[in-house]
């Protein structure tokens, strides 16, 4: 088909990732950011890098940014365990167990290594509208009355995704019924057991809510705590002490637990409804398609959303690649790239979803279930090697 016109609606980790991938292979890009500045975007905690988004990054990214990727990583090195509110292990996986390559990435600073080299063909300012397809080209309109032409139009805008809203009217976004609340304590000088310095762990409590710390080891270390509970059991949050309100919600709890709240920065805590995406089925293939939160939005609580958009964006580079070098053509190209997505993407929202319902039910017979099956995989070495291995996906 010879060179691609490929507009990408949305400069966040999958659209960027797109981009440079699809420019090293020469293919003609460019990204429209509704922010205006690189620096507009300052917001977030570490996120996990996993082996799929770590290739997937690798595989895209120019060498140079690659390698500012790794300088600007905190190795996942650690364990992962499971605890009672008293710190009693019910399962825990030393770091050796675990295989794959893992990171710790600031979200920050990872968009900054993603925006380098891209000033060319990154546009910013520029607030999507809707889209119109005309024929062979899709045209997009802007805010500010601009518009600009594409063979492709790809949204990567994110969970309240304008082009999504469009393409797929019927695809939502489900309250979960789910409160997270977050908060960062000091690691330097940290008044704290080695399981929480040291490891990755989710708190699963008798009888309501769960606790999940990990830990940041680069620029300002700090461990990264979350408190999930359904909103419903939780008083209004609008102008509340959250930190207060989770010592309150964990009394009883050891005392380091408690102490890594209350020893947090209060400008860190925040709190956040959880929604996930819907099932969506597939849909005609046209020219336009989505990436990443655009379509398969999900909960915090699988630690996966921001690789299953890595791997989004490089499947859809390989895919734009073939049509470009003329070994496919543009529409069953995008369709493979559709259906094997939603397949993935979808199985990543489900897994999530199960996550944060299992640690926020307020069912004493399914905790004690959860817990006694825990503590049989511990005891069992086939079962711990299969969990293992999942950590390592």
């Amino acid at each position: 088909m010879g060179n691609l016109r490929i507009m990408i609606i949305g400069g966040g980790i999958g659209g960027l990732c797109l981009a440079h991938g699809l420019r090293r292979a020469g293919v003609t890009v460019t990204v429209h950011e509704r922010t205006e500045a690189r620096t507009d975007w300052l917001q977030g905690y570490r996120i996990h890098i996993n082996p799929h988004g770590g290739r997937a990054l690798r595989d895209c990214l120019p060498p140079g940014n690659w390698t500012a990727f790794l300088g600007t990583v905190s190795p996942d090195d650690a364990g992962f365990g499971f605890t009672t509110e008293h710190l009693d292990d019910l399962l825990r996986f030393d770091a050796a167990e675990i295989t794959g390559e893992h990171h710790g990435v600031s979200r920050i600073k990872l968009r900054e290594v993603l925006l380098s080299g891209l000033d060319p063909v990154v546009r910013h300012g520029r607030e999507f509208v809707r889209y119109e397809n005309r024929g062979a080209e899709v045209v997009a309109h802007f805010a500010d009355g601009s518009t600009d032409t594409a063979d492709v139009l790809i949204g990567a805008d994110g969970a309240n995704s304008r082009v999504r809203a469009q393409l797929l009217p019927h695809a939502r976004r489900a309250d979960t019924g789910i409160v997270a609340i977050a908060g960062k304590h000091r690691l330097d000088g940290a008044a704290l057991p080695r399981v929480l310095t040291d490891d990755v762990n989710l708190v699963v409590p008798a009888r309501r809510g769960s606790l999940f710390t990990a830990i940041w080891r680069g620029e300002d270390p700090y461990i990264l705590w979350g408190y999930s509970e359904q909103a419903a059991a939780l008083p209004p949050l609008d102008d509340a002490d959250l930190r207060a309100l989770v010592l309150e919600r964990t009394t009883g709890w050891a005392p380091p637990l408690r102490d890594l709240v209350a020893g947090s920065d209060p400008s860190s805590v925040n709190a956040l409804r959880i929604r996930s995406a819907t099932p969506v089925k597939p849909w005609p293939t046209s020219r336009v398609t989505l990436l990443g939160d655009a379509i398969h939005n999900m909960t915090p609580m699988a630690g996966v959303g921001a690789n299953t958009a890595l791997r989004d964006a490089d499947l859809l580079r390989r895919k734009l690649t073939e049509v470009t070098a003329g070994r496919a053509d543009l529409l069953p190209a995008l369709h493979d790239y559709e259906q094997e997505m939603i397949n993935y993407g979808f199985a990543a929202v489900r897994l999530s979803l199960r996550n944060a319902r299992q640690g926020a039910s307020t069912s004493r017979l399914a905790r004690t279930a959860f817990r006694t099956t825990l503590r049989t995989i511990s005891a069992v070495p086939p079962f711990r090697r299969r969990m293992a291995a999942q950590f390592g996906q």
